[in-house]
């Protein structure tokens, strides 16, 4: 299963879990300080919650969640091939979680990552 990833910066994020919890009408999968996540069944999304206080309603990275980390060698292959990889993460913690991940960054900035969940963690780590 693959989907897609929306990580947004909000104001207060107290006021967006529960916007969001409305809007999906499920609970978050994951909170911890200033941040939140929510794995949405239909359709396929997980979307992050960054507390960014200023920075409310602005995209803080995109991504997509694939299966393993071969899926995601695979899609390095691809991007380094056409000139998109900017760099790889193996074995990276960031959102609570260690992952393996690459990143391109679209025409007009916005940063993609391609990335997959190993476990969870208890620290942040360095996110986008």
């Amino acid at each position: 299963m693959s989907r897609i990833q929306l990580a947004l910066n909000v104001d207060d994020l107290d006021k967006a879990v529960e916007f969001y919890s409305t809007l999906f009408d499920m609970k978050p999968s994951k909170t911890k300080p200033g941040y939140a996540n929510f794995a949405v069944a239909d359709p396929p999304l997980k979307l992050v919650l960054f507390e960014n206080a200023g920075r409310g309603g602005t995209i803080n990275h995109l991504g997509v969640e694939v299966e393993s980390s071969a899926a995601v060698a695979s899609e390095t292959k691809r991007l380094r091939a056409v000139d998109l990889a900017d760099s790889e993460e193996i074995s990276t913690t960031c959102c609570y979680a260690k992952q393996d991940k690459v990143w391109a960054t679209g025409p007009a900035g916005e940063r993609w990552e391609i990335y997959t969940v190993l476990a969870d963690a208890e620290t942040p780590g360095a996110c986008a």
